[in-house]
C-alpha cells in the first residue's frame, strides 16, 4: 500500500507565496501523472494543475502565471509553488496520483493525499 504525503500549506497574506510538496509514502515503479487538486469551502473539487510523466503541464486559468508545478523524477515528489496569492486561492488542496504502479507487473491505480490547507488572509 501506498499514500501520498502533503506538506506545505499555512497561513499567507495576499501577495505571499508558498510551496507544496507531495511525495509516495514508499518507492514506487511508475506513474501516468501527479496532479493538485484544491476545494474550498461548499465548493467542489477543481483541478489546479497537472503534470504527467513526460513533463507536460497544464494549469487552470485562475492560477496561471501565478502558480508553477514541478516534479523531482528521482523521488517522484510534486511541488507547486504558488505566488501572489489571493484571497479566492484559499481551500484545502489535494495531491494527487494517476495510475500509479508501486511494482513492476502490478495494475496502476489512482491515489489521493489527505489535503493540506492553504489560507491566504491579512
Amino acid at each position: 500500500q501506498v499514500q501520498l504525503v502533503e506538506s506545505g500549506g499555512g497561513l499567507v497574506p495576499p501577495g505571499g507565496s508558498l510551496r507544496l510538496s507531495c511525495a509516495p509514502s514508499r518507492s514506487i515503479f511508475s506513474l501516468v501523472s501527479m496532479a493538485w487538486y484544491r476545494q474550498a469551502p461548499g465548493k467542489q473539487r477543481d483541478l489546479v494543475a497537472r503534470i504527467t510523466s513526460g513533463g507536460n503541464t497544464m494549469y487552470a486559468g485562475s492560477v496561471e502565471g501565478r502558480f508553477t508545478i514541478s516534479r523531482d523524477h528521482a523521488n517522484n515528489t510534486v511541488y507547486l509553488q504558488m505566488n501572489s496569492l489571493r484571497p479566492e486561492d484559499t481551500a484545502v488542496y489535494y495531491c494527487y496520483a494517476e495510475g500509479l504502479v508501486v511494482e513492476a507487473w502490478t495494475y496502476g491505480q489512482d491515489y489521493w493525499g489527505e489535503g493540506t490547507l492553504v489560507t491566504v488572509s491579512s
